[in-house]
């Protein structure tokens, strides 16, 4: 073979190999972002998940995400609400609460609950939502010690609290989310807490983490459920239901 066959493809090779090298970092964490949520069963994955079931803090709640409704229960206290007109029915001891102000305030508390209570099971699944700005920090390691790839996210004037900022882990091996970090306001100097987001297991078509634990608390996600079918007298019962 001539050697000029030879030298052209190492030739194009060098052309091309500075442009591998031009990501900025808001384009390799959007990047990295994506290759979490495929991992995680992807986008269609996502979208074919119509309900969600978990504990958080001993609150139990079951989201229809496709029909915006969102059930939250603790103890004798049940709200269900739309998440999208932030209208419900609230329920104490079974009983329906009438209009006034008792039950808007906790229509709004449930609402609150809704994003920040999901948001502790399905943040990968955010990374790449409008309003979300993501950029990549750099190499780092995870309290355990893993080799990880560190993004930034901060917000756009989206949610009940855009002033959040948050640092994510995602571990080199797995392509998964396997740490975050919580700062109240986007200058804080460090975060309110440093968490893991690990033990990964299936539920229907995604892979979802209950571990959120650090070495000075343990923290879990119990009762996690991606059901296939949720009965409407979920969405109906005035008092609190058999978890899935």
């Amino acid at each position: 073979m001539a050697l000029r066959h030879l030298l052209k493809p190492m030739f194009l090779c060098l052309l091309l190999l500075p442009l591998a090298c031009t990501h900025s970092p808001e384009e390799k964490a959007q990047r990295i972002a994506r290759e979490v949520i495929d991992n995680m069963g992807g986008e269609k994955g996502w979208n074919d998940t119509r309900y969600l079931a978990w504990t958080f803090r001993d609150q139990y709640q079951v989201w229809d995400k496709q029909q915006h409704r969102f059930r939250w229960e603790m103890d004798s206290l049940v709200a269900v609400i739309s998440t999208d007109t932030k209208d419900g029915n609230v329920y104490v001891a079974g009983k329906e609460l009438q209009e006034g102000e008792e039950k808007q305030k906790l229509l709004e508390r449930a609402y609150a609950l809704w994003i920040n209570n999901s948001y502790w099971l399905v943040m990968p699944f955010k990374l790449l939502d409008p309003g979300v700005n993501l950029t990549y920090l750099g190499e780092g390691k995870t309290m355990d010690g893993a080799p990880a790839d560190v993004l930034e996210m901060t917000f756009n004037e989206v949610g009940l609290t855009p002033q959040n900022k948050y640092h994510v882990w995602v571990d080199k091996e797995q392509g998964l989310v396997t740490q975050w970090a919580f700062f109240r306001n986007y200058d804080d100097a460090e975060p309110s807490f440093t968490r893991r987001w690990s033990d990964y297991r299936d539920y229907g078509s995604i892979k979802l983490a209950n571990d959120r634990s650090n070495p000075e608390s343990d923290f879990k996600l119990p009762h996690i459920a991606a059901p296939a079918q949720v009965p409407d007298e979920v969405f109906n019962s005035p008092t609190p239901i058999e978890k899935f």
